[in-house]
């Protein structure tokens, strides 16, 4: 039995597509086809069978998917320890990261790793919650931070940050304070909000914890982008609801007010997420845990600090 593919056929699996699968793992989709067909013929099994919207796999192929997963992540295992013979953790790392979080940890995260991790291979992508979620399930990405991430027995995840959210609006002059008065839940309400489209995890919470006192979000304009959302903020399209750290990466934040959201908090929560159905390597797991020491140096003050005025900062 080939690796490879073994390897193709585990991501024609997962990605349920023959034409994603070659965009995955870049080879042509007929030379990918002929691989995992020449595995059927060996192991004489139909291992997946077409449907309208792509390929599923048979009872054979879902028996030869976990066994396949396990065997791949053996042969990473072998690598890993041969490598650790010459004190060296090597293999590569799919990363996924929020865009608030990427502005903040891209940078810091690859120096370390380089420091830390000099034979691993890091990729990182930058992506919304509810995607990279989905990315993890089908194996492009190893490990990722998420915001409020939905209940899964398919992802392990634990919370690493929770932060408090903020109403963003303009500011109105040179002068202008930077932060307000507290702002009631019930008071968000009443404001115009330029928020993403769902499933972001923002914006579910938002109309979550206002359906819970009977209340609905107005929304100005829907877009999904912290630079666009707040480029539209500082022209005076509405209010966004944003974390500290969110604000504090943009360009020429000072452009920005935030008020805290309180009766009761609006907090996020920031988790350290892998597939469960996925065993994890000593690579990934060191990643992890520089990960977690990151947000930790680089967000968590962030995220508890007190609100500030321009003038208290002077």
């Amino acid at each position: 039995m080939d690796l490879k593919q073994l390897e193709y056929f585990i991501r024609v699996a997962e990605l349920g597509s023959f034409t994603r699968a070659s965009d995955v793992i870049a080879i042509a989709q007929p030379a990918l086809s002929r691989q995992v067909r020449q595995l059927e013929v060996e192991l004489r099994q139909n291992l997946l069978v077409r449907n309208g919207r792509g390929v599923v796999p048979t009872d054979a192929g879902k028996r030869l998917l976990e066994h396949g997963r396990g065997i791949l992540h053996q042969v990473e295992r072998a690598k890993e320890d041969m490598n650790r013979m010459r004190g060296a953790l090597a293999g590569r790392v799919a990363v996924g990261l929020p865009p608030s979080v990427a502005g903040v940890l891209t940078v810091p995260l690859v120096r370390a790793a380089r420091e830390r991790l000099p034979d691993a291979a890091l990729s990182i992508t930058e992506s919304l919650s509810t995607a990279m979620q989905e990315s993890l399930l089908t194996g492009r990405l190893d490990i990722a931070l998420l915001y409020n991430p939905q209940p899964s027995p398919d992802v392990d995840s634990e919370t690493v940050l929770e932060e408090d959210l903020f109403l963003v609006s303009a500011t109105k002059g040179s002068g202008a304070k930077r932060s307000g008065a507290p702002l009631a839940l019930h008071q968000l309400a009443e404001q115009q909000l330029v928020i993403p489209t769902r499933p972001n995890a923002i914006r579910m919470l938002v109309e979550a914890e206002l359906a819970a006192i009977g209340r609905r979000p107005q929304i100005a304009l829907e877009i999904d982008g912290v630079a666009a959302i707040l480029a539209l903020v500082a022209d005076g399209a509405g209010h966004a609801v944003l974390s500290r750290n969110a604000v504090a990466i943009a360009e020429r934040s000072r452009r920005y007010a935030i008020r805290p959201i309180v009766k009761p908090v609006l907090r996020s929560r920031l988790a350290l997420a892998a597939s469960s159905q996925r065993p994890v390597t000593r690579t990934q797991r060191a990643m992890g845990e520089l990960l977690r020491e990151l947000v930790g140096q680089h967000l968590g003050a962030n995220a508890t600090a007190p609100v500030e005025s321009a003038d208290q900062k002077r």
